[in-house]
């Protein structure tokens, strides 16, 4: 009875969620340690059915670098790094194009359908969702977005589909361009006008120090400027946390950067009073900055 009453007082604080966010977009970030452990993928991947079958319109957006890494490893095909960003040839932009739609997107999606969602796969190049022009010549095929437009995912949506969306772009030339993965997350949220951004990572959220593991459970977007400059928000970080300010000011209800590696973490983060990670946002002062 005890374990039954438990079930009835987590359902009950979730309630509130359940009606704030019922019929509302949520993109999830979906990329990580978290692709790579099975375990893992089973626990995020129920989680998105879940969220479906809650009644929410979850979107999945997802990456694929270790799988890119793996592929063009075992071609032989040598990496360059620019500037700290990897140089996108022509053939390692088809590399790119195999493993993001052709067997990550594809294994996501039939994941998704095994537990008893309605996936259905897209890439940014599918419907003109991504719409890019060329960052550089130095950087080859990488990819700056002009426009997102959602008209395809919108009709997913709508026909009860939960729309996986892989992060490549098009000229609208016949060309195609591999996107940060965080970024193309962000700006779609921003083109659906998602109630909800979150970002899967592997690590506990932005913290002051990474060997200390001590979160900012709030960043106002108002002071990430000033942690750049110290240099807590660098590296990897720099792109996701400038997605999520973007994102804010682009109309997104709220962006959350999590731990992709814990279990069911978007649950926690959806339907608790406590949450997880940080939260970024302009609503209140930042929380946990030292």
């Amino acid at each position: 009875m005890t374990n039954i009453a438990s079930k009835v007082e987590t359902l009950m604080e979730a309630m509130p969620y359940l009606q704030k966010y019922a019929g509302k977009i949520v993109v999830i970030k979906y990329g990580g340690n978290a692709m790579i452990n099975e375990e893992l993928k089973d626990a995020v991947l129920h989680d998105v059915v879940m969220l479906k079958l809650l009644g929410l319109k979850p979107v999945l957006s997802h990456g694929g670098g270790p799988g890119i890494n793996k592929m063009l490893e075992t071609l032989n095909i040598p990496v360059e790094f620019i500037g700290g960003l990897r140089y996108t040839s022509e053939d390692i932009m088809r590399v790119v194009e195999m493993v993001l739609v052709g067997q990550v997107n594809t294994e996501l999606v039939g994941f998704i359908n095994k537990l008893g969602g309605k996936a259905v796969g897209l890439s940014g190049v599918s419907g003109d969702i991504y719409h890019c022009h060329k960052r550089s010549e130095e950087l080859g095929f990488v990819g700056d977005i002009d426009y997102v437009d959602p008209t395809s995912i919108l009709a997913m949506l709508d026909a009860g589909f939960i729309p996986v969306v892989a992060p490549v772009g098009t000229d609208g030339q016949g060309h195609t361009y591999n996107i940060n993965g965080d970024t193309a997350a962000g700006k779609l949220a921003s083109a659906l006008g998602a109630e909800k951004l979150v970002l899967l990572t592997d690590i506990e959220g932005l913290c002051n120090d990474i060997k200390l593991r001590d979160v900012i459970s709030y960043l106002n977007t108002g002071d990430v400027q000033m942690l750049k400059d110290r240099g807590t928000i660098a590296g990897g970080m720099i792109p996701k946390v400038d997605c999520c300010v973007q994102a804010i000011e682009e109309g997104v209800g709220s962006v959350h950067i999590i731990d992709g590696r814990k279990p069911h973490s978007i649950l926690y983060e959806a339907f608790t009073d406590e949450g997880i990670g940080t939260t970024v946002g302009t609503e209140r002062p930042s929380v946990g900055i030292k």
